[in-house]
């Protein structure tokens, strides 16, 4: 029997590369984002339906995602829309924190809580949330980007144990950088006081060899669709898979002062 993915942000990066892994492997797709009229190469493949949903906007949500019921069951929901805002919080403006919030977090929350009543009723169903890395480590000049990844760590684990009642899954996926159109989409609030800072951190982490492609994550969110794992938690990426390990080795303190050393420009050594 073909199973179905309902997929947030899926006109790029990992949410794009997601649909077509699972088109490919036979499954069906229901690719959303906030605009699928400019969308070029999805609404070719047969086994993809496109509808638009923006994860700010709370009725489209309801709509949205009763027109995907009613096509048939669904049996995944990868909560995947998102985007950085980066910069010391003294330069970002209230609606700019709002708006990563209301994105990163609550459209995840949202989207989570209109599926949960029909996969209640059915016994059955997954929920796949796009985390990070910085999730689990906090970055200089990221504090609000890291605050709404943060949040779904907490939000995530809490919550599986009131989906596990009634046999339904969630998983979050970690990814460190990655190779998607994250970069170029990013917001960066600028302010003369942090430039250093900013320069620094972004120079300590200009992309190279052990960046993951939005394809390679598109594996893990498959792996984590068809593991049949209780898995809460999927750290992927080499460079997230070594910063974590050492986060977890020589504990919060010892690895801030090691984050200190790489802006100072120091080897990165624990």
């Amino acid at each position: 029997m073909t199973k179905t993915i309902f997929i947030t942000g899926g006109s790029t990066g990992i949410g794009k590369a997601t649909a077509k892994l699972f088109a490919a492997n036979g499954w069906t797709v229901i690719a959303t984002m906030r605009r699928p009229e400019v969308e070029k190469e999805l609404n070719q493949l047969p086994n993809v339906t496109l509808m638009p949903l923006d994860v700010t906007d709370r009725e489209q949500i309801k709509e949205t995602t009763q027109k995907a019921l009613a096509l048939g069951d669904i049996d995944v929901v990868f909560n995947n829309a998102g985007y950085a805002l980066m910069g010391a919080l003294e330069a970002i403006s209230d609606e700019q924190l709002v708006r990563q919030m209301e994105t990163n977090f609550l459209g995840v929350v949202r989207v989570t809580q209109a599926f949960i009543p029909y996969f209640r009723e059915k016994k059955s169903g997954l929920f796949i949330t796009t985390g990070s890395l910085a999730g689990l480590v906090g970055f200089p000049v990221s504090s609000m980007y890291d605050a709404s990844k943060w949040a779904l760590e907490g939000w995530s684990e809490s919550l599986s144990f009131e989906l596990n009642e009634f046999g339904i899954g969630i998983k979050t996926i970690e990814p460190g950088l990655v190779a998607t159109e994250i970069g170029t989409g990013s917001v960066i609030a600028s302010h003369p006081a942090y430039e250093p800072l900013l320069t620094k951190f972004l120079a300590a982490t200009t992309p190279d060899k052990t960046v993951s492609t939005a394809e390679q994550i598109a594996e893990v969110v498959y792996e984590a669709a068809t593991d049949g794992k209780n898995i809460l938690r999927y750290v992927c990426g080499e460079d997230a898979k070594t910063m974590y390990a050492q986060r977890l080795a020589v504990g919060d303190e010892a690895f801030r002062a090691g984050i200190k050393q790489l802006l100072a420009g120091a080897n990165l050594e624990f």
